[in-house]
């Protein structure tokens, strides 16, 4: 079994003024990662208003899976005209590591 995470630390547009603003940005592409099968949440940056943390995260049974699925996440999040993506890392875990 292997996990995998996927974190984007987004930069919003600019005429995101408010917490209310930013959240009518993020809602949108956390609903869209999810139809992707993923779990998705908004883990960084919370108090910011421009600028937003995003992280996907996928059970598989093989790496190759994961991969898979958080190259469609990430190229989805890097397509949105009206963000963009700074920054993508990834987090591979399988039941073997200590």
């Amino acid at each position: 079994m292997f996990v995998g995470v996927l974190v984007c630390d987004l930069l919003l547009p600019p005429e995101v003024g408010s917490l209310k603003g930013k959240r009518s940005v993020v809602r949108p592409l956390v609903a869209e990662l999810r139809r992707l099968e993923v779990a998705v949440a908004e883990t960084g940056s919370l108090d910011l208003h421009r600028r937003a943390e995003v992280s996907a995260a996928v059970v598989a049974a093989t790496a190759d899976r994961c991969h898979e699925v958080l190259d469609r996440c990430e190229r989805l999040v890097a397509a949105r005209p009206e963000l963009q993506l700074l920054d993508a890392h990834r987090l591979l875990r399988s039941d073997t590591d200590d």
